[in-house]
């Protein structure tokens, strides 16, 4: 019942845990907090890959490269890569820590989604295809939910949700749906393509993972530490 509780009363901030490492930077993290981050990364790239496997729709962040792609001249892939590079001198400014989970996120999420497609059904209705993308996004939710309160530094695209978050104090799903929807909106305006699941992330992401939070702070809540970091 307190999970339920919880569940309907989104953070509005990544919480502090007891898995929570001290300090993002610190490259000699405890267990606990690296098997949070292992976890989570590898929920939230089998969630890319559940996505993919639907076959309605890329990320929002997906159609923002395509649509850099098709103005450009650039490849995707480098097109990820410049934006990317872009979203990390955001971080300055803001004064965002990266660390262990920033290098990580790169790394093992490419390889959950590159091991995970190939055993993953093809849906052969939409109906059951909107299911799969469903589970996409609450995996995406769940697994960055683990992987950020490991506080061992987020993925670039997460770093700015944390830091949009920490400077404003907007909830965090606020902040979250927003970045989804600016970035859609600038992918499709560019060129880039939006299917039903580009729509499902953008709008659902953000209210799952300020209830996964939620959830998480309820079952590993540190004491004394004010719940919220940023909040």
């Amino acid at each position: 019942m307190n999970l339920l509780r919880a569940f309907f009363r989104p953070a509005r901030a990544v919480p502090v845990t007891t898995w929570s490492a001290e300090h993002p930077m610190t490259f000699r993290p405890p267990l606990l907090s690296l098997m949070f981050l292992l976890a989570g990364l590898w929920i939230f790239g089998t969630g890319h890959a559940v996505l993919i496997a639907a076959g309605l729709g890329v990320s929002p962040w997906t159609t923002l490269a395509q649509g850099v792609a098709a103005q450009t001249g650039w490849t995707i892939g480098f097109s990820v890569l410049a934006i990317g590079v872009l979203v990390l001198v955001a971080w300055i400014p803001m004064r965002e820590w990266p660390g262990l989970g920033t290098i990580l996120n790169v790394v093992l999420v490419a390889v959950a989604i590159d091991t995970t497609v190939p055993h993953l059904p093809v849906p052969d209705s939409q109906v059951f295809g909107l299911l799969q993308s469903a589970i996409g996004v609450i995996l995406l939710a769940v697994g960055s939910a683990f992987y950020l309160t490991a506080n061992l530094g987020p993925g670039p695209r997460d770093g700015l949700m944390t830091g949009l978050q920490r400077l404003t104090k907007l909830p965090i799903g606020w902040v979250r749906t927003g970045l989804e929807v600016t970035v859609l909106t600038a992918g499709w305006l560019l060129g880039g393509v939006i299917g039903i699941a580009t729509l499902m992330v953008a709008l659902g992401v953000g209210p799952l993972l300020a209830r996964c939070l939620s959830v998480v702070d309820s079952i590993g809540g540190a004491p004394g530490t004010g719940s919220e970091r940023g909040g």
